[in-house]
């Protein structure tokens, strides 16, 4: 199993990088502390997925950061990642874990206590606790949970936990406190003027508060 962090967690958003491009994004935040990165893309052709993963790959290698992929096990097997994300509604963990292999991280988004006992069955690498607050950045997601669904999610799970939704500098010190083992951030370092700084900033709140 490749070694990993979820302290920090990056998902990627092309169109929130002020138009930077998005190696550059990532090459900063990494450097500023982010742990892992999803390449999360949308709207793109397979092909472009691809070169971007392809790209972001090479960009993390030296960081030792792991990259994974949203949604698209086919990009996550062509690129070689390091493992894939999956909500509720894509591709069953266990045909993902079958193909992907035992050795590569597969991390599942939770929307509820139902799916953290679903989950529980698993035994997926990470789960994503999503969102915990309301945030425009994805529009396909449940009612947002809140800091006591952080907490109530956390307790029943048996897996390590981000956070993800309208994480920002003003509130990752409450989802740490409410039990999650990292942030996952998406504008607050992708809109960032200095997205190096902003990680530098986001990863120091989350290790403060990890050692409360």
């Amino acid at each position: 199993m490749t070694h990993f962090d979820l302290s920090l967690y990056l998902v990627t958003d092309r169109s929130l990088a002020l138009n930077r491009s998005l190696e550059y994004v990532v090459k900063e935040a990494a450097e500023g502390g982010v742990t892992m990165v999803q390449l999360r893309e949308k709207d793109c052709s397979s092909k472009e997925f691809l070169n971007l993963a392809i790209q972001l790959k090479r960009c993390l290698k030296s960081f030792a950061i792991p990259l994974i992929i949203n949604d698209r096990l086919d990009i996550a097997l062509a690129c070689d990642a390091d493992g894939l994300h999956i909500g509720q509604n894509d591709i069953p963990y266990e045909i993902a874990r079958r193909l992907l292999g035992k050795d590569k991280i597969i991390g599942l988004s939770v929307e509820n206590v139902r799916d953290v006992i679903e989950a529980n069955k698993l035994d997926v690498d990470y789960i994503g606790i999503s969102p915990v607050f309301s945030t425009p950045t994805k529009t396909d997601t449940a009612e947002a949970l809140g800091l006591d669904g952080v907490r109530e999610i956390t307790k029943l799970s048996e897996h390590p936990s981000v956070g993800i939704g309208g994480i920002n500098l003003s509130n990752a010190h409450e989802v740490i406190a409410a039990g999650a083992d990292g942030i996952s951030v998406v504008s607050a370092i992708m809109s960032h003027p200095d997205p190096r700084l902003s990680a530098l900033q986001l990863k120091d709140i989350v290790v403060k508060n990890k050692l409360k």
